[in-house]
């Protein structure tokens, strides 16, 4: 078994069987800087989300999960400090998009917007406030540069690089998981305004959901009860962190030595409380 990749928060081993273990840590990240202080049962909160949406998307596209029980891992995983926060995966080829769903005008595409500019293909005909919900959502997938930035680009783009009828396959997977989710995240309570999907191949070349699924780390989740038209909704995810980061002029600042405890409970209660209505309705 090897280390296969660190990320900002999860760490993966290949057990070179065709099975992976993916992990995922208390870290956070805002501004590209991965911070100095874990966010208690943050890795928790992310994999019980993720883990409820695979197993709720199951009927539209399969996923890469195998198990989340430790008793399947191999035994060095096999210890409480990684109960709840580990998955065992079926390795995937993966497909090198990042494939986004956008269901409100927000973020870029209102910057593009305001402008009257397309926004990576799209049009808009009609006239929207900020975080006004579109008449249909739309996928805008994006690719990693070779530096490691991702570049956004055209659904065209993809199919053309990908092949129509695989692109098409995706388009359509991501937009089916992304309404039926919307669904039952809006019953309580909480909008789910924006994500990104990362799909791979099996060994069969059928098309597989991977990596993590409609988390607040890969999502913007709206707090629905204070969801207002014109301005920006409070959110159930980095933004508290990020707020007081640039509050404190720190923001980027790669020297950060500690995040206050009183910051630190404040976000892990705004992770939580997402996981609860999701997860526990």
């Amino acid at each position: 078994m090897k280390k296969y990749a660190s990320g900002k928060v999860r760490e993966v081993y290949d057990l070179e069987d065709g099975r992976m273990v993916i992990v995922t840590t208390d870290r956070i990240s805002a501004f590209d800087v991965i911070l100095p202080t874990m966010i208690t049962d943050k890795g928790k909160v992310l994999n019980a989300l993720a883990n409820f949406w695979f197993d709720y998307t199951k009927d539209i596209v399969k996923n890469h999960m195998i198990s989340s029980d430790l008793k399947d891992m191999p035994a060095e995983f096999q210890k409480p400090e990684f109960a709840g926060r580990t998955i065992l995966v079926k390795k995937l080829k993966m497909i090198p998009y990042e494939v986004i769903v956008r269901g409100y005008m927000f973020g870029s595409m209102y910057e593009a917007y305001k402008k009257g500019e397309p926004f990576l293909g799209h049009k808009f005909e009609k006239e929207y406030q900020q975080a006004e919900k579109l008449d249909e959502p739309i996928v805008t997938p994006s690719t990693k540069a070779a530096e490691g930035h991702d570049i956004n680009v055209t659904l065209d783009y993809m199919k053309k690089d990908l092949g129509e009828e695989l692109g098409t396959k995706i388009e359509k997977a991501a937009l089916a998981i992304y309404k039926k989710c919307y669904e039952h995240a809006y019953k309580n309570g909480i909008i789910i305004a924006d994500t990104k999907f990362e799909f791979g191949l099996d060994e069969n070349g059928e098309l597989v959901l991977g990596d993590e699924v409609l988390t607040p780390d890969s999502s913007r989740f709206w707090d629905l009860s204070k969801y207002k038209v014109g301005g920006s909704p409070a959110s159930y995810d980095k933004q508290f962190i990020r707020d007081w980061l640039k509050e404190n002029n720190l923001a980027g600042d790669p020297n950060i030595k500690e995040i206050p405890a009183d910051v630190v409970a404040k976000t892990s209660a705004i992770y939580k409380e997402c996981e609860e209505k999701i997860c526990h309705k």
